[in-house]
């Protein structure tokens, strides 16, 4: 087991820790398993819209990063860095600061080239001052790299996949498979980047097969995706077929989980792929794209990889996962081999803790990112 920090770690949070989505659910398994080895932990919520935050979310920022003792190692989630940009400049002498980068935020699906820039901007400076930056795959580490990163201050270290049951699927019954369909589920905040639109677009393409559709995920972070979705789903005539959840609890993803058949996760940019790693370790095929990491945690054999935005190829890659019974067996049976062979949360804790270590040198000289 890894050594002790040695010190107080402050973990910042771009809002609330409890969120559901995988970002958050990786920084909450951190904190709560470095709390479990013995490690000082404090979390601290960062207020406001992240990652776009108002002068008053900023201003809070500065006051909460200026409370955290000299000396102590701050773990900041990358989505909370444009509201600590500031603070973390400012204070970069006293602290040992480590970032946790899921993807860089000037990446996400719909900006404009001006928000882009913007983002870009942030990014990099908040960057300068990191001792270490931790990303998620090689993919998202090419991607820090490319905001001037040194690579000798990157450490890849992908989240943890709990081991789970197998998927039953279409022989395990169950609320969702009274009549036997095959169910596809795909999980994820319902936002132009998680490419659901695609997939609407791809199964108006397969309605002489039977397939029934559950999209779960929140529809409240976009509004107006959320709404244009629903539109497309009705504009396709597939309103009988397609189930819009929502959000759901713990409970409710296990349902759903071990009810389906088969995972799909049209995804436009991913720096890992929680989801699609968590549908592998129950045995489910997976059809997803190879945008950003997700060739890395998805290999082909365990359904299919497409190319990102291309509804007509993800509508081919899903024809004969659903004609036929067999070739969706042997995909299963791939996805539960790549699923046994990914990363666990203790091999994750160890690295983030080493990392953690690494940073607290107080004679570590900081090479500024040009």
């Amino acid at each position: 087991m890894n050594r002790s920090i040695g010190r107080p770690v402050h973990i910042l949070s771009p809002g609330p820790i409890g969120q559901r989505t995988g970002g958050y659910v990786f920084l909450r398994r951190i904190a709560e398993g470095l709390a479990a080895r013995g490690e000082r932990v404090g979390i601290h919520a960062l207020p406001g819209q992240h990652p776009w935050p108002d002068e008053a979310a900023r201003l809070s920022a500065d006051a909460i990063v200026g409370r955290i003792p000299d000396g102590a190692v701050v773990l900041v989630d990358g989505l909370a860095l444009p509201a600590a940009a500031n603070a973390l400049w400012m204070d970069q002498y006293r602290l040992r600061l480590t970032a946790l980068v899921h993807h860089p935020l000037h990446l996400e699906t719909g900006l404009s080239t001006e928000q882009a820039t913007l983002l870009r901007q942030i990014e990099q400076a908040a960057l300068g001052p990191m001792r270490r930056v931790l990303v998620p795959s090689a993919a998202t580490a090419a991607a820090v790299v490319a905001l001037g990163v040194p690579p000798a201050r990157i450490a890849m270290v992908p989240p943890g996949t709990d081991r789970a049951d197998k998927a039953a699927g279409s022989a395990g019954g169950g609320p969702h498979r009274a009549d036997g369909v095959p169910q596809l589920l795909s999980l994820g905040t319902l936002t132009p980047r998680k490419g659901h639109h695609l997939l609407i677009g791809a199964l108006a393409a397969l309605t002489d097969l039977p397939w029934r559709l559950v999209l779960a995920g929140s529809d409240s972070r976009d509004p107006a995706c959320a709404a244009a979705l629903r539109a497309a789903v009705a504009g396709a005539g597939l309103a009988g077929r397609v189930t819009i959840t929502g959000e759901l609890d713990e409970a409710g993803l296990a349902r759903l989980w071990a009810s389906s058949d088969l995972f799909v996760f049209p995804s436009l940019h991913e720096g890992y792929g929680m989801a699609a790693a968590e549908a592998l370790a129950r045995g489910l095929p997976v059809v997803t794209t190879t945008a950003g990491a997700l060739a890395e945690v998805v290999p082909p054999g365990a359904g299919a990889l497409v190319p990102p935005g291309d509804a007509g190829a993800l509508a081919a890659a899903l024809r004969p996962l659903l004609a036929d019974p067999g070739v969706r067996a042997a995909a299963a049976r791939a996805a539960a081999a790549a699923g046994a062979l990914l990363p666990d949360w203790e091999d994750c804790l160890d690295r983030v803790r080493s990392e953690l270590g690494r940073a607290v040198p107080a004679d570590q000289r900081i090479e500024r990112i040009a």
